[in-house]
């Protein structure tokens, strides 16, 4: 492998997102580990994933699993310790995988020493670290900035007395990044992380880290769809606004010159960032990603919904690499904060498993890098859970209209015949293990040469065969059927046609090349053949042939 092609490891790499809490518990106090990470990543690597994403590990009190971080630098000892990550990193590189890490920058939790410090005068070392503002004369807050979570997106410190910024919880509250020596300081997180041997970040919220310095009132939403729900459920009014001015600040552009600087002091790193931004989500990514000087790719929640159709999927990544240009991309169907999507896409149980071998195949031979998170190589559901089950407070703040994302976060089942599946000897997990999910464990699906899982390993495999699946162009065809999704890939004299069946309904898709030139390729998972000048499908089925 040349020196570039390692450098550029990312691009059309594949990265397999483990939520820590629920992979594997190692000292039976119910909740995953470091260690039980370690212990599992031969079965990682076994999938033919090029790396590993862990959520966050930090100190923590916990009041959003992790994403309040009280300590950069250390792991909370509910996770292990600094040592159980290097054995972890150590043992990831022995078997071939990367590993990057969440790094939260744009706020931390009301715990953190920088934010009690803060909030104790307006004229300490750290005063202005913290998006700090007077109330208005009749005391109420500052502007209308709602919190993703519930409520306004301030709180009033009585120490202080001051309205303090919070985009997430109250005790969550944001980092003032016009001030230097905030960047600078988390700038020095990243790189003791990088020192240890980490390969990369996936970068939260990355485009909240500035809010408008004038704390300037956002606009009403100018139509009544509530952003279609990109940003936020339907039932939170943060949709009610355009988040014009509390987000997505062009002042950004520069922090993420700066941290792509230090990343590139080091060899064969990368950088994956969140943007949740409504519909300007396209343009802020081209922002961030385009000219090689700022993120290597970011992932959109376009894929994170429930739509799962040929036109919904064309329309993104055409979209996408048209607006995009040299900029780059990580695609999505699941991750630890949206429903699982073989129960947003199939609407049978019946419809489950070819929905997510079909899912699968298309994420695998798109253009761009692919996520993967823990649980959907084995088409696990979404778990439903009653309300006294619940963890997550967002969640708890909208139930029921919306439950929250504890029903995508449950344990990891590693074999049907143990107490909670494998995952924990403990009386009692910190979720529970679904009755729905003993079926799928990995003891069950791996013996399966058919499983879900099993068509997960090999379709993988087919995509590390081809280069043109790496990095290779991409050109979508027109269909007369709305059912069938057809695009080439292509790269020097490769050419590899794919036609997809979205339906549960058989279908007959004329091919619009050639037959003399089609030479049909093994697909795995799926039965599609070359009839004449037809391609045959089966139900969520697909074809792939070289022209």
């Amino acid at each position: 492998m040349t020196a570039e092609k390692n450098d550029n490891w990312w691009r059309g790499g594949v990265i397999y997102q483990i939520y820590p809490r629920s992979f594997q518990d190692t000292t039976a106090d119910g909740i995953g580990d470091l260690p039980g990470i370690t212990k599992r990543l031969g079965y990682v690597a076994d999938l033919g994933v090029d790396a590993i994403w862990l959520s966050p590990f930090f100190k923590s009190p916990m009041a959003d699993m992790g994403y309040d971080v009280s300590d950069y630098c250390d792991v909370d000892p509910m996770f292990g310790t600094l040592a159980d990550f290097e054995a972890l990193v150590a043992e990831a590189h022995r078997l071939g995988l990367k590993v990057i890490i969440d790094q939260v920058l744009s706020h931390t939790s009301d715990q953190h020493p920088w934010f009690k410090e803060s909030r104790q005068s307006k004229d300490n070392d750290k005063a202005d670290w913290f998006v700090w503002a007077d109330a208005k004369p009749d005391g109420t807050a500052p502007n209308n900035w709602m919190s993703i979570f519930g409520g306004p997106g301030w709180e009033w410190d009585g120490t202080r007395k001051q309205y303090y910024m919070h985009n997430f919880l109250a005790s969550q509250p944001d980092l003032n990044f016009h001030c230097q020596e905030v960047q600078d300081a988390l700038l020095e997180t990243v790189r003791f992380w990088l020192d240890l041997g980490v390969d990369g970040f996936r970068l939260d919220t990355v485009n909240y880290y500035f809010c408008d310095a004038e704390l300037r009132d956002n606009p009403p939403m100018d139509h009544d769809d509530n952003a279609a729900g990109l940003d936020a459920p339907d039932v939170n009014p943060y949709g009610f606004q355009q988040h014009i001015y509390d987000k997505t600040r062009p002042e950004n552009v520069k922090f993420l010159q700066r941290f792509r600087a230090l990343l590139d002091g080091y060899e064969a790193r990368t950088s994956v960032g969140e943007v949740g931004d409504g519909a300007r989500s396209l343009k802020t990514v081209a922002d961030y990603t385009t000219g090689g000087d700022k993120l290597h790719m970011c992932y959109t929640f376009d894929f994170l919904g429930p739509n799962f159709s040929p036109a919904h999927i064309r329309d993104c990544v055409e979209d996408f690499f048209a607006t995009v240009e040299d900029g780059w991309v990580c695609w999505a169907f699941s991750n630890h904060d949206v429903d699982r999507h073989v129960s947003r896409f199939a609407k049978t149980e019946a419809e489950r498993e070819p929905v997510a071998r079909l899912a699968l195949s298309i994420l695998a031979t798109l253009r761009g890098s692919v996520c993967l998170y823990q649980g959907e190589e084995l088409a696990l559901p979404q778990a439903e859970l009653a309300f006294e089950e619940l963890r997550d407070p967002y969640g708890i703040r909208f139930w029921p209209s919306f439950k929250g994302r504890d029903g995508c976060r449950t344990p990891m089942p590693w074999n049907k015949g143990e107490p909670h599946a494998g995952f924990t000897t403990a009386e009692k997990p910190w979720l529970p293990v679904p009755a729905a999910h003993l079926p799928l464990a990995v003891s069950e699906e791996a013996m399966k040469p058919e499983s879900v899982y099993n068509h997960y390993r090999a379709t993988l495999a087919f995509r590390r065969e081809h280069d043109a699946l790496q990095d290779g162009d991409i050109v979508f065809h027109d269909s007369d059927n709305e059912d069938v999704l057809i695009y080439t890939r292509m790269k020097g004299e490769t050419t590899l046609l794919f036609v997809f069946n979205f339906s549960a309904e058989p279908q007959s898709v004329p091919l619009q090349v050639a037959v003399e030139h089609v030479k049909s390729l093994d697909l795995p998972g799926m039965t599609g053949v070359l009839n004449g000048a037809h391609v045959d499908l089966g139900a969520f089925d697909g074809y792939c042939a070289r022209i």
